[in-house]
């Protein structure tokens, strides 16, 4: 597969699609990529769905004039770059629905493929190893990047307050990879690091079910920071 064309510079003013975005994370994503000045779509199955999740999340933030409008999965695909943020069972099958609307673009996977057995959160393992792997099988002409696992919905969600988290970011593809560090580094206190290939996604995937544990036994939502990377070398 080729290099996405698209050069990293290009975020400023780039419309963001979100599939599956009347979750609590596409929600939390689009209000927070909004904030910064970002065009966002939501989309949902339902374009009804879409309507009133959009209102709820204008009615919560009146003063922020976020820049985000509803649509149906297909129209939030035919942005210029798109954020899976459907269930992880969803995900494959999303994308395959509108995969003609990605080809081409650069796709960001949020999903984790976790299941819950009684008090304990367990990672599942997707037939292709990981959730972002599956969405590039199903769409092969889109260039995949895995990242924003490790980030609280709640606290994405929540503009009165930065999150202060690392967000690790993996792909096949580096033009793309980049593009969505850069529209990752637009959100202030967020860090993105580049964790490699695609290969990494099923690692850091199922970490995500240790995050949750915490949150947990500790009653608090945890974020991930590393030491002793120095960007500014």
């Amino acid at each position: 597969m080729g290099e996405a064309t698209r050069s990293s510079t290009t975020v400023i003013g780039m419309k963001i699609g979100i599939v599956g975005a009347t979750g609590p994370a596409g929600s939390a994503l689009a209000v927070r990529l909004a904030s910064v000045g970002f065009d966002v779509v939501l989309g949902s199955r339902s374009i009804e769905r879409s309507v009133e999740v959009l209102a709820k999340l204008l009615a919560k933030w009146p003063d922020r004039n976020l820049s985000i409008t509803s649509s149906d999965n297909a129209g939030a695909a035919d942005a210029d770059l798109i954020v899976i943020a459907t269930p992880w069972d969803a995900a494959w099958t999303t994308a395959k629905s509108v995969g003609s609307h990605l080809e081409g673009k650069v796709v960001m996977c949020m999903a984790n493929a976790l299941i819950r057995v009684g008090h304990e959160f367990q990672p599942l393992v997707p037939p292709r190893g990981s959730v972002a792997a599956s969405v590039q099988a199903a769409v092969p002409g889109c260039f995949v990047v895995a990242a924003l696992h490790h980030v609280p919905a709640k606290e994405l969600a929540d503009l009165g307050h930065p999150i202060e988290s690392d967000v690790l970011v993996c792909s096949d593809h580096p033009t793309a990879k980049q593009t969505c560090m850069d529209l990752i580094d637009k959100m202030p206190d967020m860090r993105a690091l580049d964790a490699g290939d695609l290969t990494q996604a099923a690692p850091i995937e199922a970490f995500t079910a240790v995050l949750l544990e915490l949150n947990m036994r500790y009653k608090t939502r945890v974020a991930v920071k590393f030491t002793g990377i120095n960007l500014d070398q």
